[in-house]
């Protein structure tokens, strides 16, 4: 299947009165202290929405090896805001999309059927996918590569091996310069894969292990989705959405409490705090279980970030409340209601005491955390910036992949070799969570300094502050082929910040755009 023009990008680039800007409901650069055009009686007053969680999905078959699902990605009209009706797309017609739990050991296949309209009704661009599962070594072809896009009326089939250790993931749209306004309208929502060190722990488990999906989005005058990436540098909305509600309230039980914490704002980082100043521990970063938890006041989370914490509840009152609420981050554009977040509110005492600790130790530790420099065959250093209007990697953007027939790579090496990446954020003005795809790796250093004590665990994501140097650690496979690095604010990745790196040989059976191709038609039964 052909690429999307590069005529077409292109000219997405040079003009932010073209198509890009007009995603949405389009206005001019956000300011003061609102972003909504929509009537303020029509926000609701924080805390004042009950909480919910995402339903889980069950498979359409399972047999001896693998559990068989499908989800149709579709537009439909839901609420966000109580009793205002907002088009969205989303997995199966939810926004975010059906949580999916899976074993490690069973393989997963995803059938993934887009079902979009033909154009969006408002920008004019044909919705094209690639579904990416962020935290799985998933074979080229099946990693929701750049290029390799399903149009609407097509269909695809994801394998995903469930190969690595119990973690938090999530899949969500990776179309190639859409994935900011396909993931805005609602293609997000989180995959937990468990294995039995996970279940042996003495950790919050069941309807104590809840997921917290955070994003941010700003409404038009008629209830729609109001876009704006302000010159592709970002969109920042003024309402807070937790699991796709407003400022939640959550009745909770006096005990602890396990989150799965993922950011899947387009731009916005958060820094998480408890209003009482209580600490929490952090259990698993975006690569599962630290070996140790860290306890910690607040959490920095970047777009793409994953952070399982556990938060104590035994000692708050029946009746009384706290709220989860956000300190904010250099970089990021602040509203009157973006402190806010979730409120807890004590309901009494636990009815379930069963997994109600945080041990000392967690696991042996992940293979990433015992890497050492010296293991090292090849230091790589990254510069991110922006030049002009683009936003490059080295000087250089997807486009010129593009360009290369996908043969410009970043770094080449084997599998198993171990490489180190000195990452630089020369950019004045933002802050980038930078995503490697297939790898879970190490957070050497920041500044020079050890890593902070919320990153002492495998990531996939690392942010990197305005003016930071970051060094990371990784041992690459277990796959070989092409794979991708992006910033993980969608403005950036879409206009352009985006490059790859290749794993061992590259052969058909594992070309990320042709090995496995997106179809058309009615498919076959699963």
């Amino acid at each position: 299947m052909p690429s999307p023009s590069l005529s077409r990008r292109d000219l997405l680039k040079v003009s932010v009165l073209g198509t890009a800007a007009l995603a949405l409901p389009w206005q001019g650069v956000l300011s003061g202290k609102s972003a909504s055009r929509i009537a303020s009686s029509k926000l609701p007053r924080p805390y004042s929405v009950p909480f919910a969680v995402p339903p889980v999905l069950a498979p359409v078959r399972s047999d001896a090896t693998t559990d068989y699902y499908q989800l149709t990605q579709k537009a439909f009209v839901g609420e966000l805001l109580p009793g205002v009706r907002t088009p969205l797309w989303g997995y199966n017609g939810l926004v975010p999309g059906p949580t999916i739990r899976a074993r490690a050991g069973r393989q997963t296949v995803m059938r993934q059927i887009n079902a979009l309209p033909a154009t969006h009704p408002t920008l004019g661009y044909v919705p094209w996918t690639s579904t990416h599962l962020h935290g799985m070594p998933s074979k080229p072809q099946y990693d929701g590569y750049a290029g390799d896009n399903s149009m609407p009326g097509q269909w695809k089939d994801y394998v995903y091996p469930n190969s690595c250790s119990a973690r938090t993931l999530w899949y969500h749209d990776h179309g190639v310069h859409h994935t900011a306004e396909n993931v805005y309208m609602g293609l997000a929502a989180q995959y937990q894969l468990t294995d039995a060190i996970e279940e042996s722990l003495p950790i919050p488990h069941g309807r104590y292990d809840v997921p917290l999906i955070i994003g941010d989005v700003a409404f038009a005058a008629d209830g729609s989705l109001l876009w704006d990436d302000n010159t592709h540098s970002g969109s920042y909305g003024d309402v807070i959405l937790v699991n796709g509600r407003p400022w939640p309230t959550m009745a909770v039980e006096q005990r602890r409490y396990r989150f799965r914490v993922l950011n899947a704002s387009i731009a916005r980082g958060y820094r998480l705090a408890l209003s009482n100043g209580q600490p929490f521990h952090v259990i698993a970063t975006d690569g599962g279980f630290m070996a140790q938890p860290q306890q910690v006041t607040e959490l920095i989370v970047g777009m793409a970030e994953r952070y399982e914490i556990v938060v104590d509840f035994t000692a708050l009152p029946v009746g009384q409340s706290i709220q989860l609420v956000n300190r904010g981050v250099k970089n990021a554009v602040d509203y009157d209601h973006t402190g806010k977040v979730l409120q807890f509110r004590a309901s009494g005492p636990a009815t379930d005491t069963s997994g109600n600790s945080v041990p000392a130790v967690l696991t042996t530790p992940h293979e990433a955390m015992t890497l050492t420099p010296a293991m090292a065959r090849a230091t790589k250093k990254m510069r991110l910036k922006r030049d002009a209007d683009i936003w490059t990697i080295n000087g250089e953007t997807w486009s010129d992949v593009e360009r290369s027939d996908y043969e410009r790579v970043f770094s080449h090496p084997d599998v198993g070799d171990v490489e180190l990446w000195e990452i630089e954020n020369s950019s004045g003005g933002w802050f980038h969570p930078l995503h490697v795809h297939l790898v879970d790796f190490q957070v050497l250093t920041r500044n020079g300094r050890p890593a902070r004590a919320q990153e002492r665990g495998p990531k996939d994501v690392v942010y990197i502050g305005e003016g930071e140097t970051v060094r990371i650690l990784m041992r690459f496979g277990p796959e070989h082929g092409r794979y991708m690095i992006h910033c993980h604010n969608l403005s950036h990745e879409d206009h352009d910040m985006m490059t790859q790196f290749q794993v061992g040989v590259h052969d058909a059976d594992c070309d990320p755009r042709l090995a496995a191709p997106p179809a058309y038609g009615t498919p076959p039964a699963l």
